[in-house]
């Protein structure tokens, strides 16, 4: 395993969380690992490691193109990611809204039931701690 595909795997466990990684991983077959390794590899381990950007923007930057690819499973994941990034629920509802004049009423409306979701199960595991 090359260097970028170790640091991307540390990354995406620390944003994403070792549950979501371990599922992903876990669930992977001969057929789709190949392209684990290229995410763990690039979009991991080459961009997200990148200084340029803390987290907390590169979340609500993939919270963006996500929405405007109407990629609401895959949002799910994401929303996730962005609170354990520190970014806040207004945060996150401004960037889903934004995404309604760029990228469409329907792709944010997509955005906002998958992001509602994975909201209320974080608010609702935080005020039980």
């Amino acid at each position: 395993m090359s260097d970028n595909h170790e640091r991307g795997l540390q990354v995406r466990r620390e944003v994403m969380g070792d549950a979501f990684v371990d599922r992903a991983l876990g669930n992977a077959t001969e057929f789709s690992q190949p392209l684990q390794d290229f995410v763990n590899e690039h979009a991991w381990g080459g961009v997200w490691t990148r200084s340029g950007l803390p987290r907390a923007t590169r979340s609500l930057i993939t919270l963006a193109a996500l929405t405007a690819l109407k990629c609401p499973q895959e949002l799910k994941g994401h929303v996730r990611g962005a609170l354990n990034n520190g970014c806040t629920v207004e945060e996150i509802r401004e960037t889903l809204l934004h995404c309604a004049v760029y990228a469409g009423v329907p792709a944010s409306i997509d955005a906002f039931r998958a992001a509602q979701e994975v909201i209320e199960e974080h608010q609702n595991s935080a005020s039980q701690s």
